[in-house]
């Protein structure tokens, strides 16, 4: 019995999106539901990177095959969702779900900035901007796309921003690597006092190397350049259908 199949099973059945750890949970708990039986002892430790490689496999093999879903990882979890030119079909099936409004362009252009460089200051973004972000960042509170991370070691120790993992799933991304790049706002200096840094840099959510932001200016209630606005579910049909 090859471990993608046992995932296939796992994720088919799911009654929600499952993370590499619920994975191991579902196949150490499965040891209390078949005693004595080897094959299934077998999979009880399987490492995270076995599951990852298994996963990415079986992702392959289903997209290969172009049948109506796809396997897909979107803010670190698993998780089966039709393709998108089935989703009039979809809709008239289970009827159509009224979805948040969309993001405004000021919001947009403030959210790539907090993408891109976090952890940053309100005064950093609005020195990107160079327009107040007062109103915008509480839309994006609000929303939960975006979250105090820490703080900056400067005077008044202002918070820094960072995304969340609802702005994963609201463009489907299935970590920040998915971002699309953004070379040209790499060379664009922000200007901090002296000593700034975050106190905890390992709560801001992206990476080191991925501190840049985009300058390309989308079309009106649209994303930034290489996203998708909705989540993985909603970009395949609402909801996702089971295969």
């Amino acid at each position: 019995m090859e471990l993608k199949y046992i995932l296939e099973a796992i994720l088919f059945s799911a009654q929600k999106p499952l993370s590499l750890k619920e994975v191991r949970e579902v196949l150490a708990g499965a040891v209390d539901h078949a005693e004595g039986d080897e094959v299934v002892r077998s999979f009880k430790k399987v490492k995270e990177d076995a599951l990852g490689a298994a996963l990415d496999d079986l992702a392959r093999e289903h997209e290969s095959a172009e049948r109506s879903y796809r396997l897909v990882c979107v803010a670190g979890a698993w998780q089966f969702v039709t393709q998108p030119e089935y989703a009039p079909w979809l809709k008239a099936l289970v009827g159509h779900r009224a979805r948040p409004p969309r993001l405004s362009q000021p919001a947009l252009e403030t959210l790539a900035i907090i993408a891109y460089r976090q952890p940053v200051t309100r005064a950093e973004v609005e020195q990107v901007r160079g327009v107040a972000v007062d109103g915008v960042m509480q839309t994006l509170l609000e929303r939960g796309l975006v979250e105090q991370v820490g703080r900056a070691e400067a005077a008044g120790r202002p918070i820094t921003y960072g995304t969340t993992s609802v702005f994963l799933e609201y463009f489907g991304l299935r970590d920040l690597d998915g971002l699309p790049a953004a070379d040209e706002l790499r060379r664009i200096v922000i200007h901090k006092p002296e000593g700034l840094a975050t106190v905890d840099p390992g709560l801001a959510t992206a990476p080191p190397e991925a501190l840049a932001v985009t300058t390309e200016q989308p079309a009106e209630g649209a994303p930034p350049a290489g996203m998708t606005v909705g989540t993985a579910n909603e970009t395949a049909g609402e909801p996702p259908a089971k295969a």
